[in-house]
C-alpha cells in the first residue's frame, strides 16, 4: 500500500452513488459502501445483469466493478478542479466463480504519483473469499 495516503473527505458514499445515476454503474447495480482513510469499497449484485450465459459472474462485470472503485479512489486523491483521471491499463485474475448474492470490491492504492496512480482491487464473495484480484493504472491529467 502507498504510504501516507488519505482519501479526500470532499466526497461521501451518497455523493458517489448520486454521480452514478444513469451510468453503467447504476445499471449493473454497483453501490459504493464505504470510504476509508486509504481505501474505497463498493458492492455489486450477482444476477441477470452480471451473469455470463452459464449463470455465474461474468469476468467483464468484475472488471467493471474493479475499474469503478479504482477510478473513484484515484479521483478522491486529486483536486478535481484542476485535474482529472483516466484509466491507462487494467488487469484481472478471476479466481473463483459466484452464482448469486453480492461481490465486494475494495480498492487500495499502491502508488500515488503526480501523473500516475496504481490501485489494487480485491473482489470477494459474501463469505469473504477472493473472487478476483485486479490492478488499475490511472493517468492524472491537467484540465
Amino acid at each position: 500500500m502507498a504510504e501516507n495516503i488519505m482519501l479526500s473527505d470532499k466526497s461521501s458514499v451518497e455523493t458517489l452513488n448520486k454521480q452514478s445515476v444513469g451510468t453503467m454503474i447504476e445499471y449493473l447495480g454497483i453501490e459504493y459502501t464505504e470510504i476509508g482513510e486509504d481505501y474505497l469499497c463498493a458492492r455489486m449484485p450477482v444476477d441477470h445483469r452480471t451473469w455470463q450465459p452459464y449463470h455465474i459472474l461474468h469476468g467483464g462485470a468484475s472488471v467493471v466493478l474493479a475499474e469503478t472503485v479504482g477510478s473513484a479512489g484515484a479521483a478522491l486523491c486529486i483536486d478535481m478542479n484542476t485535474q482529472y483521471c483516466v484509466g491507462l491499463e487494467i488487469n484481472a485474475n478471476h479466481l473463483r466463480s459466484v452464482k448469486k448474492g453480492y461481490v465486494y470490491g475494495k480498492a487500495t492504492p499502491h502508488h500515488i504519483g503526480r501523473k500516475t496512480h496504481v490501485w489494487e482491487i480485491k473482489i470477494t464473495n459474501e463469505e469473504d473469499k477472493l473472487v478476483c484480484i485486479s490492478r488499475i493504472t490511472m493517468a492524472i491529467l491537467d484540465r
